[in-house]
């Protein structure tokens, strides 16, 4: 059953919304919310070694396998909706109109909350340049002068999900989910990302590591809640409760 609550997540390649918030995803969708995902491309560049070591590999067909991929990983993760921009990886790059439709997305879904990539990633420039696209987006889709009539966005937070080395990228978690109930989903997901298998194992135990936090951050050994699996996220803006 629907809760009526929505949230939208800016992939920059079409596996980082599976490796970085899949269980996310794959929790807030078990509670009913509408969860949309913009993948703004498919690796198919950058992020497709695998592929591009079979003889006789063509851009088309990387970008069919990685679309069918994502395509396959949403569909495990119960996404609401999966739309790709398809804008080319390594660099990603918008346009004003790439910016426009993103906006429309933004207001289209009404998130409760937004996911994105770190805000400095030197090892990846796509990442950083997506969280910087969707912010500036966020910032648009909030203007109540920008396409006057249209229901303007409200104040979503922005989680910025785990990098892949986060040391080196000033990224530091404030928010710990537990994901344990929906791991199998996730893991499922990860593993229709046949384009990059280097990296399931990797997550599997990122997720394990989150779960060490999660636990001692809610009471440790003195009644910290037993988990399994977790992601973190940072947030970017204030957030505003009514209790701890």
């Amino acid at each position: 059953m629907s809760s009526g609550k929505t949230a939208l997540v800016i992939s920059a390649h079409a596996a980082d919304f599976v490796w970085r918030c899949g269980g996310a995803i794959a929790l807030h969708a078990e509670r009913g919310y509408k969860v949309s995902v913009v993948c703004l491309s498919f690796g198919e560049r950058g992020e497709s070694a695998k592929l591009w070591k079979q003889p006789g590999m063509t851009l088309d067909r990387v970008k069919a396998s990685r679309r069918a991929e994502a395509e396959k990983a949403a569909q495990t993760l119960g996404v609401h909706d999966l739309i790709c921009f398809d804008l080319g990886d390594y660099p990603l790059r918008l346009n004003d109109g790439d910016k426009e439709r993103l906006v429309d997305v933004i207001r289209d879904v009404q998130p409760a909350f937004m996911l994105s990539h770190s805000q400095y990633d030197p090892y990846n420039t796509d990442h950083m340049y997506a969280t910087q696209v969707a912010l500036e987006c966020r910032m648009i889709a909030q203007a109540w002068g920008h396409k006057p009539g249209r229901t303007v966005l409200g104040a979503p937070q922005l989680y910025l999900f785990e990098p892949h080395q986060t040391e080196q990228m000033g990224w530091k978690p404030d928010t710990f989910l537990d994901i344990t109930a929906v791991w199998e989903k996730k893991r499922a997901a990860i593993e229709c990302m046949e384009g990059q298998e280097h990296l399931w194992e990797f997550y599997t135990r990122v997720a394990q590591n989150r779960a060490n936090h999660f636990q001692r951050n809610s009471g440790g050994q003195s009644g910290g809640r037993a988990t399994q699996y977790a992601e973190a996220f940072q947030s970017v803006f204030p957030r505003t409760v009514d209790e701890l």
